[in-house]
């Protein structure tokens, strides 16, 4: 056995010398004002990249490509290529390519959301040339082969499908962003398990939409806690043989504006109780759509505690207290050209709707400014420590970046966002909201709907409600000219078949021939036979001449 003396002796001269002086090269964390947390940009071979220096031993390396569900293809695409990551290519199996990455103590990563495709590693930082080879490798010469397609990707994927089936929070989001946004965003971030996903799912046109996702325009490299000038030189040599441009035989990658519509959806479901009010929110920093106001909306209604023990001094929070059994949060989801700001509430339906109410008259008393100013003051210190933090966070902040470069050739860098925060006044909240109560909503319920609530119940306009009014309005012009429906539909088919020409007219015109009979029985006594075409015809011409009249 060690003596005691002697081994706390022997730790005491181990520790001696780190901690009684500081060495001259020794490295801190840089604050927001020095830059530290900003990125540094470049290009190299076609290929935009961007780094962050933090000390520390370790390395996190991505490559974020426009290959999200907004814009695949075909339904599957984007989760199919994120499936495929790190499987076999050209040089390595996957087998290989697991047992190297132990060997080295990383960790392999690959995810997408409705913008983009992320796949990345986290190593230590002396390893940044292997895994910078290794996702240049996985990008330009992964094999796409049927049976790692069929047993292994589509497997995954419909493992996924039956678990959104009980996920409600997911449903109803993926809802809210369909009504809002139809195509593009509005596409679900997983296939449903209606899609038919072996329909469009085939091997070789996924090998062709990576050479589009990964052709030198539509991906960037980002990496935390890696040297610029390293970073440089091996992305140069690792990437070179990234296609320049899509493949000219395949569609390329769509980049429509996002444009919002507006709606409401209601699915039954007996799993849970959701419900979300969404709004047009704001847009990504680097995409030119940013507006500080909206998260400053966003921290003031709150809702969900960020302190221990305590139920949150939000203004839902507060005006929530009594619906125990319903949760309540704000979030703005930022997009590159669009945002979508949600209010969720999930729980007991009853509860739902009562919170429900109070979302919307909590949105009335911001727009005519009953609020007070320090609930403003601590909303705009809450919206800038989230977003400093967001970004600020290594995860977070290599996807932003990178969908930055793609999008705008613009980083994401924190200092420009927490001076647009700093500079929201109260008149540009109270604008916010109400601008939000004058739109469309879009109301996505998802659960119970016998108790949840419609919008219109809430006081929220909705599109579809709109329109159904619209088109109500419109069916009644043949009951103001004094027609029955089925003498509406005689006439307008009449009207169809007289515009026809000669040949498919009389065809037509033979197709309505009939010979009906019917006789008016009246105390008892059979009347004339008369046929039912002449009847409805000289009918016909009695109400059209006492209209006139």
């Amino acid at each position: 056995m060690i003596p005691r003396a002697p081994s706390a002796r022997a730790v005491q001269r181990a520790l001696h010398p780190q901690c009684s002086r500081t060495p001259n090269n020794r490295r801190t964390l840089a604050s927001l004002e020095s830059g530290g947390y900003n990125y540094e940009t470049g290009e190299a071979n076609g290929i935009k990249f961007a780094s962050r220096d933090i000390p520390g031993p370790t390395t996190q390396l991505a490559i974020v490509a426009r290959a999200g569900t907004r814009f695949q293809l075909f339904p599957g695409f984007a989760e199919g290529l994120e499936k495929f990551a790190f499987k076999s290519t050209h040089k390595r199996s996957s087998l290989r390519i697991t047992r190297e990455a132990e060997l080295l103590g990383a960790e392999l990563f690959a995810y997408h959301s409705r913008e983009n495709l992320v796949i990345g590693a986290k190593f230590l930082r002396e390893d940044l040339p292997y895994f910078t080879e290794l996702l240049g490798e996985v990008i330009s010469k992964t094999r796409f082969t049927r049976h790692e397609l069929h047993e292994e990707v589509i497997r995954v994927i419909k493992l996924n499908q039956k678990s959104i089936l009980a996920n409600t929070d997911q449903m109803a989001l993926n809802s809210a962003h369909s009504v809002a946004f139809h195509r593009g965003l509005g596409t679900a971030l997983h296939p449903t398990s209606s899609v038919p996903i072996t329909q469009y799912l085939h091997e070789q046109d996924l090998e062709t939409f990576s050479q589009a996702a990964y052709a030198k325009p539509n991906f960037a490299v980002v990496a935390n806690g890696a040297n610029h000038g390293e970073l440089s030189k091996w992305v140069g040599e690792f990437f070179q043989d990234s296609p320049a441009v899509a493949p000219e035989d395949f569609p390329a990658i769509e980049t429509k504006p996002s444009r919002y519509f507006g709606g409401e959806e209601r699915i039954a479901h007996d799993g849970g109780n959701n419900m979300i009010l969404a709004f047009p929110g704001s847009g990504a920093y680097t995409g030119g759509h940013y507006k500080p106001e909206i998260a400053v909306l966003s921290s003031l209604l709150g809702g969900q505690s960020y302190i221990k023990w305590s139920p949150g001094f939000s203004l839902l929070a507060r005006a929530t207290a009594a619906q125990t059994q319903a949760r309540v949060s704000t979030r703005n989801l930022s997009y590159m050209d669009a945002g979508l700001l949600t209010i969720s509430m999930e729980g007991k339906a009853s509860h739902i709707r009562e919170a429900s109410q109070t979302v919307v008259d909590i949105l009335k008393a911001i727009s005519t400014g009953d609020i007070a100013k320090d609930d403003i003051q601590k909303a705009i210190a809450k919206a800038k420590f989230r977003t400093l933090e967001a970004g600020q966070n290594i995860g977070t902040g290599l996807e932003l970046t990178g969908a930055g470069l793609v999008q705008s050739g613009k980083p994401s860098q924190l200092d420009g966002i927490a001076e647009a925060i700093e500079g929201v006044t109260e008149d540009a909240v109270k604008k916010a909201a109400m601008s939000l109560l004058e739109g469309k909503a879009t109301v996505s319920t998802v659960g119970d709907l016998f108790v949840l609530p419609f919008a219109e119940e809430i006081g929220l306009h909705c599109a579809i409600i709109c329109s159904l009014h619209t088109r109500i309005k419109m069916s009644s012009a043949w009951k103001a000219a004094g027609l029955t429906y089925n003498r509406y539909l005689a006439v307008a088919a009449r009207v169809v078949r007289r515009s026809l020409k000669e040949q498919p007219r009389l065809q037509a015109e033979r197709r309505g021939e009939m010979d009906l009979r019917f006789a008016k029985w009246t105390n008892g006594k059979q009347g004339d036979n008369k046929s039912l075409a002449t009847a409805n015809a000289s009918a016909m011409a009695e109400g059209a001449h006492e209209q006139k009249q």
